[in-house]
Parts: C-alpha cells; structure tokens; sequence
C-alpha cells in the first residue's frame, strides 16, 4: 500500500513512519507538514516534507492511505476529508476530540467504503495478549473488577505547545485513556453500559492552569464488570516511562486474579483453591499494528477491526464528555 502522512505533530507519528519505512508491504509516498516549528522536528527525523498542503497530497492518486499525526484537535476534519478522496485513514490516537467528530468519520466511511483504524498499540503487546488469553480460557472465571493506571510524564518544556491550547488537546482521558478502554473490548468485549463518575483538574501543570491534567474515572461494563482508572499526566520527571508501574493493571474474576504492568516479563496469578501462584505464559506476538490495517483493508481476519476502533473512541469520548460536564457544574 503507498501511504502518505499528514501531520506531525507528535512524536508517535515517527514510530509509524519508520514501521511503515521497513515494512515490505507499504511504500511511503510523502509527507505534508505546514507549522514552521514542527518542520524543524521533521527535517531533524529524517522526514521529506513532499507536499506544499494537505489538498495537494490528497489528489495524489498513488496514494492509498493516510496517516495522521497532526494536533488532536484537527485529526477529526483530515480524517473525514482524507476519507472524502477516497484515501484509508490510520491515525495515531486519539483519532478525534468530539462525538460529532467521530459521527462525521463514521458516515464518511461508510460511503466512500474505506477503512480507518488507529495506533492501539498495547492490543499487539505479548503481555495484552497473554491476559486475553488466560481471560478467554476461563481460568480466572468471569471478570468482574478492574482497575487500570495508565499515568504519564508530564514532560512540560518537551511537549509540543499545542497540548496546552485551547481545542487541541480535547482532554487527558480522550488521550490516554483510550487505549486502557480498547484493551477491556479486547480482553473480553467489555462495552461502556454506565458512567459513575468522572473528574479531570489541573494539578502538575502549575504554568498551564487550564490544562488539566489529572484524570481519575469509575464505570460499569454491559457485563456488570466494575473499572476505576487513573490517567493522570503524574509519574515524575526523569523515571518517566521508566516507572516499573507504567500501564499497571488489576484484574479481578470470580475464579482468579492478577496483576501486572506493561513492562513486566514475568507475570503470575492466582487461581481459586490454589494457594500457590501460577505462571502467566507471555510468548511474542505475531502481528503488528501496520501489518493488521492491511487485514482490515483486505477483508482478512485482523486484531482490531474498524468497529472496535469506532466503539473504543466512542466510549473514551463520552467518559471525557462526562468529566467536562461534571467541571461546568
């Protein structure tokens, strides 16, 4: 697929184009990028700014597919116009920062018959896998409590100043909890059925008072299964993503529980009647976010399927919409 990327205003985007770069089934077509500031960052990865706008890149007819790395706040519209000339659309997350936004994707979509996915990296994380495993065969029994941290650096004075200003960021829950959200529909379907509470503050971001940084929320799944979460902008500067607690889980079934973090290698958990922990099996995984698009566009059998994209956005957003309202109160 000869792919083309919009947008570079975070630095996940470089991961994708250097996935995308050794990858024997794409070919990169360009790049477009029109802020003076982030096109020094571009020149400085090793990036060809190709194209002298957006419009100019879409009428390339070679191009098939688009990647969007842009400020949160204009993923939404370059989605819907990339879908509009008939381009597929791969996005880093969030994919957008409104319900009427990803409505307009949707629809877009759906009548220019093409697909759209999003960088849910953790589904692809031999440790994610490993759980959904333990999770389909049983042993844990039915999931009933979880809990999810998935804090962050701060990392103020590194950021990109667009995450402070106003409509481009769209919360820090549309940011980072998404990706603990698609893990539950992935580990065993998990679908929003209730908001009991959310709540974003400002708190580490002392410079930028409107920014709120802090996020904590608690929700029921269709299945009855109860999940509080934290997702705040909170681990120190200088551990940062070196915290052995990054993306730290608990799982709670009616037959087991575990608990682990993305970094771990080694996982144990325990299992009703058994006063001994047992070995969590962590093998590598065979896929890769880029190579399950192309199953997507194909039609083939893929991880993440463009509705679970849809669903996971879709609860993150009313969770994040449910947080704003509580603020406004």
């Amino acid at each position: 697929m000869n792919i083309a990327f919009a947008g570079l205003r975070h630095s996940h985007i470089y991961v994708l184009y250097n996935m995308a770069k050794t990858h024997p089934d794409y070919n990169i077509i360009g790049a477009f990028e029109d802020n003076e500031d982030a096109i020094i960052d571009v020149q400085q990865n090793g990036v060809s700014c190709n194209y002298k706008s957006y419009e100019e890149l879409l009428n390339d007819d070679r191009v098939e597919v688009v990647a969007l790395g842009g400020c949160y706040g204009d993923r939404g519209k370059m989605a819907v116009k990339a879908l509009s000339y008939g381009k597929h659309v791969i996005s880093d997350k969030p994919l957008c920062i409104s319900l009427e936004e990803l409505e307009e994707i949707k629809i877009a979509a759906l009548e220019n018959n093409r697909k759209v996915s999003c960088m849910f990296t953790m589904r692809y994380e031999p440790i994610i896998i490993a759980v959904k495993n333990l999770i389909v065969s049983g042993e844990l029994g039915e999931i009933n409590n979880i809990y999810f941290g998935g804090q962050h650096p701060l990392q103020y004075g590194r950021r990109p100043d667009w995450y402070f200003q106003s409509g481009k960021h769209g919360g820090v829950i549309s940011d980072i909890a998404i990706h603990g959200i698609d893990i539950l529909k992935y580990w065993f379907g998990g679908e929003l059925n209730k908001i009991n509470g959310a709540r974003c503050w400002n708190k580490y971001a002392q410079y930028e008072p409107n920014f709120k940084d802090s996020a904590q929320f608690m929700i029921t799944m269709k299945n009855g299964a109860g999940v509080i979460a934290d997702v705040s902008y909170a681990i120190p500067d200088g551990i940062e993503f070196g915290l052995p607690y990054y993306w730290d889980f608990v799982v709670w079934g009616t037959r087991g529980t575990l608990r682990f973090s993305l970094a771990d290698t080694s996982v144990v958990y325990y299992v009703k009647g058994d006063a001994d922990p047992k070995k969590l099996c962590i093998a590598e995984g065979e896929c890769n976010y880029l190579s399950d698009f192309l199953n997507m566009i194909s039609g083939k059998e893929s991880i993440l399927s463009m509705e679970d994209v849809f669903a996971s956005v879709k609860d993150t957003l009313e969770i994040q919409e449910f947080a704003d309202s509580f603020e406004k109160e």
